[in-house]
């Protein structure tokens, strides 16, 4: 065959391929999908607290209380790395005020601190083990600062841009900056010992910030009340359900929304049809505090708690930031290093064998009937690819044939997320040797939806979209036993 004739027959094929589905609604981010994908990172709360034993510093603590007696960035970061986070997020400054990096702009923080004789950088020793472990790193800046004497003044917001400044020029590749919602009150403001109020909305000036970490950092996603990831609006571990990806957030009092300025408790479930892509970001601590209290050594949650966690985040389309707070050596304390371990052995168990990879699937529609869209797509392991189906086809089924009797008790779907969210309402029906039989059904799939129950043993088991507002685009149908 001459090259001009495979040259024409190539172009046939590209001219006859089926044309992709047009995405529904507002869609992801680049630097959204690739958070997306990380699913499960940490907190690591660690300040003057953790040696003054309290949760929110005042603002008037030496700096001389800042003294890790054996302080290890690769300890800590390898704790998570082995429970099976894929990124940490540090507090670099809490509301106290005091930096754990020798910030130019203040003489409050571990410069004038006894820990490496004043030489040391927290955000430089953590950022560096996460590079080294193949962890991403990210960076917590509290907008409340109860040290600083300009705090409630128009000079302040320069001070805190300027701060931002160093944490993102400074550190390498940050993938998510923290902006709490915690704004003004009783502080020490430089010895002024007084109350100090903002309006929120306002004061910070966050557009013009935002912006600033968009050209400093691009790949970065923001997380707060107004961001690229909003927050799920508890601290107890869990999104709603159905946790929407999509979400239009409210201000409250009429006010424009902004951190700490938004009615919080919608985004526990977000909003079908909603705004803005903004999925929600569960943020639960392994301890009832944010920081260490040897008090709440007997308190640390178990693996089982843990799981439990996952599953009602993760396993609701959200991320989970789980804080793990270093102690007064500086290290993950041995208990929670324990809840940790198992938390990972039990997840690598659990996820590490997809029994539906490989099974033959079929579905009763297939978009033009290419194999780009066939329902194979759905367990070859790639995240990537997806079944579809013809555009009026809004009810489909899909069925795997696992070849023989397989017993599992978890189920994991995806939706193809660069084409938003689709699916409103699912089924999930077990073959009997007689007929179909109806074990589970939900609503929402987004990035991940994961269903946990009693044990299932069949050769065949269907997925029914039972209500969706365009041809669904489902990227995984997965099978597992979670582990004990």
């Amino acid at each position: 065959m001459n090259i001009a004739l495979m040259s024409l027959l190539t172009l046939g094929t590209l001219i006859s391929a089926t044309e992709a589905p047009q995405p529904y609604g507002v869609v992801p981010s680049e630097r959204q999908l690739q958070w997306h994908d990380l699913e499960f990172y940490g907190f690591i709360h660690f300040t003057t607290n953790t040696f003054t034993d309290k949760e929110w510093g005042y603002g008037d603590e030496s700096p001389a209380v800042f003294n890790p007696t054996d302080f290890n960035a690769d300890q800590i970061v390898g704790a998570a790395r082995d429970a099976g986070l894929k990124g940490l997020v540090l507090t670099c400054k809490h509301h106290d005020g005091f930096c754990l990096w020798p910030s130019k702009f203040t003489d409050h923080s571990v410069a004038q601190s006894p820990w490496r004789d004043g030489k040391g950088d927290i955000v430089r020793e953590i950022s560096d083990a996460c590079r080294k472990q193949g962890l991403k790193f990210g960076v917590y800046l509290s907008p409340w600062d109860r040290n600083q004497p300009t705090y409630g003044r128009p000079e302040y917001i320069d001070y805190y841009r300027n701060q931002l400044r160093e944490l993102l020029t400074s550190y390498g590749p940050i993938f998510e900056i923290w902006f709490d919602g915690a704004n003004g009150g009783d502080g020490y403001y430089g010895g002024a010992k007084e109350k100090r109020t903002i309006d929120a909305s306002t004061y910070y000036g966050w557009d013009e910030t935002r912006q600033m970490v968009r050209e400093l950092q691009p790949g970065a996603n923001i997380f707060g009340d107004v961001g690229d990831v909003r927050w799920v609006g508890n601290e107890s571990g869990y999104a709603g359900d159905p946790c929407w990806a999509t979400y239009t957030p409210h201000g409250k009092d009429g006010k424009k929304p902004a951190p700490g300025q938004t009615v919080y408790q919608e985004g526990e479930h977000g909003t079908r049809n909603g705004e803005f892509w903004m999925p929600a970001e569960v943020d639960v601590s392994i301890r009832p505090g944010w920081f260490y209290h040897a008090k709440e050594d007997k308190k640390v949650r178990t693996a089982d708690n843990l799981m439990k966690i996952y599953f009602e985040s993760v396993g609701r389309g959200a991320n989970l930031i789980l804080n793990l707070p270093p102690d007064r050596s500086g290290q993950i304390n041995p208990i929670d290093l324990a809840s940790l371990r198992e938390l990972g052995r039990r997840l690598e168990a659990t996820f590490g064998t997809d029994l539906a990879h490989g099974a033959k699937a079929e579905a009763t529609n297939v978009r033009g009937n290419d194999e780009q869209y066939a329902a194979p797509r759905v367990n070859d392991g790639d995240r990537n690819s997806y079944w579809c189906t013809d555009d009026a086809q809004l009810t489909p089924e899909l069925t795997l044939d696992l070849g023989k009797k397989t017993t599992f008790n978890v189920v994991s779907l995806r939706e193809y997320l660069p084409l938003g969210l689709r699916v409103d309402d699912w089924a999930l029906d077990q073959w009997d040797g007689a007929g179909w039989k109806e074990f589970a059904k939900g609503t929402g799939i987004g990035n991940r939806r994961l269903w946990r129950g009693d044990s299932v043993t069949t050769e065949k088991v269907r997925l029914r979209i039972t209500k969706a507002a365009a041809c669904p685009a489902i990227a995984e149908f997965a099978l597992y036993t979670q582990a004990k």
